[in-house]
């Protein structure tokens, strides 16, 4: 068992563990995702909509948080659900992506671009289709399976709830603690940090415990933040590569721009919320401030003045 000083604990989570009244998970919600999933694995439309696979997504996660806090994934049973479970959410996020992408992509009407518009919804459409395929297809194979397992792990639930709080309790602590990392968010390192934000987000949601709502909630931006800026990003990925107007394109302008502006977004909401929630502070700035004196002044020429010619301070 880990140990971590008290005054590393974020407040929320040390209202989480040591509330006013006796922290408890709450059995209706850890078994509502069970149910909705078994549901959705027999009923799932041919192609899917996008309102089912957001659906079957969201609840993939919660059940995964759910055997998590339980400690059933360690266990054979729980692996194996886990891994199958893990193989249809990456076939649905794939769909998901592209029903996002062109609901983006279908807001964009630069003058002079119809053409260029065209022709990346277009591109969008045809890898749904063929992404939606191979889910309804991996749906029909393992989804009887899946059920019957979801069926015989969620009776563990109720058995297995009172040592289940200590554990979503520890390792809620945990989870916040490493959201204290990377010391510096940047583009290379902001989504894998929603990854992080998104599990602590789902196992706080298990809990009975209304002191945590606020916390939640300003996870809840943050990850969604930063979702918002990777599918921007990731839709001007696939407009380069499609597009062969360069840089003279205003659709791929357009979408520059807009990644620029929601990536400055998400990265404000999570500084903001690590600054204020995990006492981390401000990012430094990069770059020297205004009015400050370089230690070796310029020559005449506007060039750092050579090594040799710059005198010992």
């Amino acid at each position: 068992m880990f140990e971590i000083p008290v005054n590393d604990i974020p407040q929320p989570v040390i209202q989480f563990m040591y509330p006013s009244t006796s922290m408890a998970l709450d059995l209706n919600r850890a078994e509502n995702p069970v149910r909705k999933l078994r549901k959705r694995l027999t009923t799932m439309s041919n192609p899917p909509t996008p309102e089912e696979v957001h659906d079957f997504r969201t609840n993939t996660r919660r059940v995964d948080a759910t055997l998590k806090a339980f400690s059933l994934a360690s266990q054979p049973s729980g692996r194996r659900l886990l891994k199958g479970l893990a193989r249809l959410r990456k076939r649905a996020g794939k769909v998901r992506d592209m029903d996002v992408l062109t609901d983006f992509a279908s807001t964009l009407r630069p003058k002079g671009e119809n053409e260029c518009s065209i022709m990346l919804l277009e591109h969008l459409g045809a890898r749904r289709q063929k992404h939606a395929a191979k889910l309804c297809a991996a749906v029909r194979q393992r989804g009887s399976k899946l059920g019957k397992r979801l069926k015989r792990i969620s009776t563990e639930f109720e058995k297995l709830l009172p040592e289940g709080s200590a554990h979503v309790a520890a390792l809620a602590v945990k989870l916040s603690t490493d959201l204290a990392s990377p010391a510096r968010l940047h583009k290379r390192n902001l989504h894998p940090y929603r990854l992080k934000v998104k599990e602590l987000r789902n196992l706080l949601q298990m809990a009975d415990n209304a002191d945590q709502q606020e916390f939640i909630t300003r996870l809840d931006e943050v990850k969604d933040a930063i979702g918002e800026w990777h599918d921007w990003q990731e839709l001007t990925e696939i407009a380069e590569d499609i597009l062969d107007h360069g840089t003279r394109c205003q659709l791929l302008r357009e979408l520059q721009r807009i990644s620029e502006v929601k990536y400055q977004r998400a990265l404000a909401l999570a500084d903001a919320m690590r600054k204020k929630y995990l006492r981390l502070p401000p990012p430094r700035k990069t770059g020297r401030a205004r009015g400050l004196r370089h230690p070796y002044p310029p020559s005449r020429c506007g060039r750092p003045q050579p090594r040799w010619q710059r005198k010992q301070i």
